[in-house]
């Protein structure tokens, strides 16, 4: 009998990489700011993905333009003998609060001028759309995926766009919790396609866990 469709579509995994924790001594949200690469333990947590990643048939590595997620992608790419493509899809999302401190208490949130900037939770009001993140986010995969059609690729993201682009995917709401978002330092989320069709998603955290509570890594 001949083999269905299904049977002959090519399997590709396109596994979105948060990156490693960064050098941010003054506790800022950095967003797309220049100059902010990673902490000696996020090189360190780049290291681990990349060993982790080692066996696996990676044959393109693509990485947001900024610093970190630069650092992040060259333990990969070295591992496989690849050039670091770049795509300003996988950018960190627009954020009106780039530049100051948003910790609890003794950030730019306690300050009434920039109450006006939080009216919105749900596009949001004070920054990049959710919507607008997801369908950079999915132009990027479905990008890599053409590169990379019956391997593997890696695209080094940002949290909230990889955390956006995961719930997309699955039909959730955009707007949530970020305290709640499954998306650690230098974590994956693999996206396993067969054909053009997308079969599982599948997480994991091969540099450890990190808590999505603490605000400027």
């Amino acid at each position: 009998m001949p083999k269905s469709d299904s049977a002959q579509a090519p399997k590709t995994i396109v596994h979105v990489l948060r990156h490693g924790e960064v050098h941010n001594p003054n506790g800022i949200l950095y967003g797309r700011l220049p100059g902010f690469g990673l902490s000696v333990t996020g090189r360190a947590q780049a290291a681990s993905v990349a060993a982790a990643l080692a066996n696996h048939d990676i044959t393109h590595v693509v990485a947001s333009p900024l610093q970190r997620a630069q650092e992040t992608a060259g333990p990969i790419a070295a591992s496989h003998d690849l050039e670091i493509a770049t795509d300003d899809n996988l950018i960190e999302a627009g954020n009106l609060f780039e530049g100051l401190r948003v910790a609890v208490g003794d950030g730019a949130l306690s300050k009434p001028r920039h109450w006006w900037k939080m009216r919105d939770p749900f596009t949001p009001s004070w920054g990049e759309p959710y919507l607008q993140i997801a369908h950079r986010m999915l132009a990027a995969v479905h990008k890599a995926r053409v590169e990379a059609v019956g391997h593997e690729a890696v695209c080094v993201s940002h949290q909230l766009p990889v955390w956006t682009l995961r719930r997309f995917l699955q039909g959730d709401r955009l707007w949530h919790d970020p305290r709640r978002r499954q998306c650690g330092l230098a974590s994956l989320t693999s996206l396993v396609y067969e054909g053009d069709t997308l079969v599982d998603i599948v997480y994991s955290e091969p540099a450890g866990s990190s808590d999505p509570r603490v605000t400027g890594a």
